[in-house]
């Protein structure tokens, strides 16, 4: 028997159909090319027994990927109604593996949404994408992984090294609870209507936090401040939080005089903690 998800129209059908012009208020741009969606949900790894959520499915380029690489379940959270409705037909044909929240992703808490193994998979909204990903990094314990397109600047500050142009507080903050790896680009003429910059997948993969481990919002306030003056020794940076930022960093075998971004992950968990 055939399978329902093959006989689904062409998702350029389903864009005209519902009358789904891309809203740049919703930093929408779709992927319509369903090799390059099965792409990025084989990305993700094996689905068979994983709760995936999406993020702004659109006409559900990636749903139907997600689906055809046998996803347990695909929860999708879309905010716009107009695509909320052309999805229905989608979960039809999913025979029940693809729930569909109508909902802004920025006021659903992702980590309670299904139990046991859960993870996130994404084409991301440009405007949203980093304070999405902030809140994610806070649970990343309750994902198996995160596989995620953003706009390539943005993807490269995530796996951004010490010393380099990109590495910035996105890059401790995400490296801090995640392995990082970027793993392809998308160019913009992928997508409709094409964005101005090149896409790029990334795959989060959570780490292993031991007991010492600083509180998070602590963590997120102490790599603000040290970029905060990116130019400046951290001393100046860090002037806000001792009286004497000099002693504190020598107590943690930090010389007064680096910069934020010359500091390794250890060295700002060990910032943190003192």
């Amino acid at each position: 028997m055939a399978d329902p998800l093959d006989r689904l129209p062409p998702l350029r059908d389903v864009i005209k159909d519902w009358g789904i012009d891309a809203d740049k208020r919703l930093g929408q741009h779709f992927l319509l090319d369903l090799n390059l969606t099965a792409k990025i949900a084989r990305a993700a790894g094996d689905l068979t027994d994983v709760s995936v959520i999406e993020i702004g499915p659109g006409p559900g380029g990636l749903t139907r990927g997600l689906l055809g690489c046998g996803a347990r379940q695909v929860i999708a959270i879309e905010r716009d109604a107009r695509c909320v409705a052309a999805l229905q037909s989608l979960a039809l044909a999913a025979d029940g593996r693809l729930t569909i929240i109508a909902a802004d992703a920025l006021s659903v808490d992702a980590a309670t949404l299904a139990e046991g193994r859960r993870a996130i998979v994404a084409n991301l909204p440009y405007n949203v994408a980093t304070p999405l990903l902030l809140g994610w990094l806070r649970q990343a314990s309750a994902f198996e992984s995160l596989t995620l397109m953003f706009q390539r600047e943005v993807a490269m500050r995530l796996v951004a090294t010490p010393r380099t142009k990109d590495y910035g507080r996105l890059s401790v903050m995400t490296q801090w609870r995640m392995e990082a790896s970027l793993l392809f680009d998308i160019p913009a003429t992928a997508f409709t209507p094409p964005p101005k910059v090149t896409s790029s997948v990334v795959r989060l993969t959570p780490r292993a936090l031991g007991p010492d481990e600083p509180d998070f919002a602590l963590m997120e306030r102490v790599v603000a401040a040290a970029f905060g003056q990116r130019r400046k020794m951290l001393r100046a940076g860090l002037r806000g939080y001792a009286t004497d930022p000099n002693a504190l960093l020598e107590s943690v075998g930090i010389d007064p005089t680096a910069r934020a971004e010359e500091l390794d992950i250890d060295a700002f968990r060990r910032l943190a903690r003192a």
